[in-house]
């Protein structure tokens, strides 16, 4: 199982994205729910289980980074956290 594949579940991503265009693309999909789409963006950061209470504390203590960056960021390493544990226990 793919990052890609698994992020296109939730997103109209292209194929051949490559991994920076992909977080972009993310960043941009979240800052427009975080803007548009709230009640969405929920929804998918808890079909991801994207742990809200570490995303909650990433979000207030975080001072670089906008929003949509801190989530996005999260979102991918949740996803990546996945492929990892599939690998481990598909053996």
């Amino acid at each position: 199982m793919s990052l890609l594949k698994i992020i296109s579940k939730d997103f109209d991503i292209p194929e051949n994205i490559s991994e920076g265009e992909l977080r972009r693309a993310m960043v941009d999909a979240f800052a427009y729910l975080v803007d548009n789409d709230f009640p969405k963006l929920i929804q998918i950061l808890y079909k991801a289980d994207v742990d809200q209470y570490k995303l909650k504390e990433l979000l207030e203590t975080t001072e670089d980074r906008s929003a949509a960056e801190v989530i996005a960021d999260a979102y991918i390493a949740r996803q990546l956290a996945k492929i990892e544990t599939w690998k481990k226990y598909s053996k």
